[in-house]
């Protein structure tokens, strides 16, 4: 086994975050790790009002997955085309570093892969960004990739 038994990366199915996920998958094949994709997210409004506006006899409902699961299938996709690495996942809701930040520490992820999206921007600089904010809160090694 190599230094690190788990690696983490969070994805919001962006680009960006799917180029983290190519980085974390190759190192978690190379020190045969488990990879552990994280996708945290807010809930969808109640489709309650879709289903007023539309009435009963809506011809089309949203069924089955959530975009936190498509994401994630995509995710999962992209990390085994890397090599082969054992795969888990995990959709969780809120916060991007709140959440982040606690799958890994429960998970106790030896590193937490996050691309730099954010990091350069004014708001970044002022608010403060997912990588940032996971960065100063992670408990375990962050490796920040050039994704942008």
């Amino acid at each position: 086994m190599g230094a690190y038994q788990t690696v983490a990366v969070g994805t919001d199915g962006s680009e960006s975050s799917y180029r983290a996920v190519d980085r974390a998958a190759t190192i978690a094949a190379d020190a045969k790790a488990l990879l552990l994709i994280i996708c945290a997210y807010k809930p969808a409004k109640s489709t309650g009002e879709a289903e007023q506006a539309l009435g009963e006899d809506a011809a089309f409902h949203v069924v089955g997955s959530t975009p936190a699961e498509e994401t994630l299938r995509d995710a999962r996709e992209r990390a085994a085309a890397k090599g082969p690495v054992e795969i888990d996942t995990v959709a969780v809701e809120g916060d991007p570093i709140d959440r982040v930040v606690e799958v890994v520490a429960d998970r106790k992820a030896d590193l937490v892969v996050v691309g730099n999206r954010g990091l350069n921007s004014l708001a970044g600089r002022l608010l403060g960004s997912v990588p940032q904010g996971i960065s100063r809160r992670a408990g375990s090694d962050v490796l920040i990739v050039h994704t942008t």
